[in-house]
């Protein structure tokens, strides 16, 4: 079983992947957030974490997006010439600032876009190349989609089944998950939901010719979750939080060393560390972190943390 540190906006950047695969084993494979074009332009602080030097001692994707073919192509020649062999294709972005570009999931009901993803893995035929998928905006609407994608060979498809609309409310649509688990000619991953290690027991069992396992929030709340996956034990609580803590202080002080804003920037990068931890961290220091105004009272609300 392979497992996937699925890209998380605003959290997962290159230092956030290096000090956990540091911390936690490295065994996982992280994706990049998605590199994407701006008023016609590269997006220069993806692309730079996409080739940051701190990418070198992991197993790391980057990962595009895009509205049409002109973009998807301009990307992928873009990561080419910097000699990257794998690019993973996200048409599962379902938060409206990009999905009312048609980028994301809404990508999946383009024709022009299932037509571009043929075309750019049969023309780069020296790139790895997978897909992060939803199930669109309507039932059904990953049909085309998966009909082209069994057309290519691709690293795998990794598929969160839930409408674009859903974000991540109400609750994953597995029989739709196992339509196309079912139907894939390409390696399938499973991502959505997967919380604890019993999630992601649960669903390997239920699918057990899965080419892997994809866990992005999961793992901010619970940064040993891949690690306590792949020895097949639970870590105590206590043994977490220590971890935990022990990851989050190198990664403070990184931004300490690298930032140039001072404390204002420091507070604003590692704040949001917490902010899927709360089930794993205990609520009141969870809501005093939030609430810290300076780097003072964030150190106090740390040591309200339980262990």
């Amino acid at each position: 079983m392979k497992y996937y540190f699925a890209p998380v906006q605003g959290h997962t950047d290159a230092a956030y992947r290096y000090f956990h695969a540091r911390n936690y084993g490295g065994e996982a494979v992280y994706t990049t957030p998605f590199i994407r074009l701006e008023k016609g332009e590269l997006r220069k602080k993806d692309y730079k974490d996409a080739l940051s030097v701190l990418n070198g001692e992991i197993d790391v994707v980057p990962q595009v997006i895009f509205k049409n073919g002109e973009e998807l192509r301009t990307l992928v020649a873009l990561l080419a010439d910097e000699g990257l062999q794998r690019v993973d294709l996200n048409m599962g972005c379902p938060f409206p600032l990009q999905t009312s570009r048609g980028r994301g999931a809404a990508s999946i009901a383009s024709a022009d876009c299932i037509e571009s993803v043929r075309d750019v893995v049969v023309n780069n035929p020296e790139i790895g190349f997978s897909v992060k998928m939803r199930l669109g905006f309507q039932e059904q609407e990953w049909k085309p989609l998966l009909e082209v994608l069994n057309e290519l060979r691709l690293d795998h498809i990794a598929v969160h089944p839930r409408l674009a609309k859903d974000q991540y409310g109400g609750s994953v649509d597995m029989d739709a998950f196992r339509e196309i688990y079912e139907s894939s000619k390409n390696s399938v991953v499973y991502n959505g939901d997967l919380l604890t290690p019993e999630d992601i027991a649960r669903v390997s069992e239920e699918f057990p010719e899965l080419g892997g396992i994809m866990v992005g929030r999961g793992v901010l709340g619970r940064p040993s979750l891949i690690a306590e996956a792949i020895s097949g034990e639970a870590m105590p609580h206590d043994e977490r939080i220590r971890r935990m803590l022990r990851f989050h202080k190198e990664l403070m002080e990184h931004y300490r060393e690298t930032l140039v804003g001072g404390d204002h920037q420091v507070l604003a990068k590692i704040q949001p560390f917490w902010e899927y931890s709360e089930s794993e961290i205990g609520r009141k220091a969870w809501k005093a972190i939030r609430k810290a105004s300076s780097i003072a009272k964030y150190q106090t609300a740390l040591a309200l943390i339980e262990g």
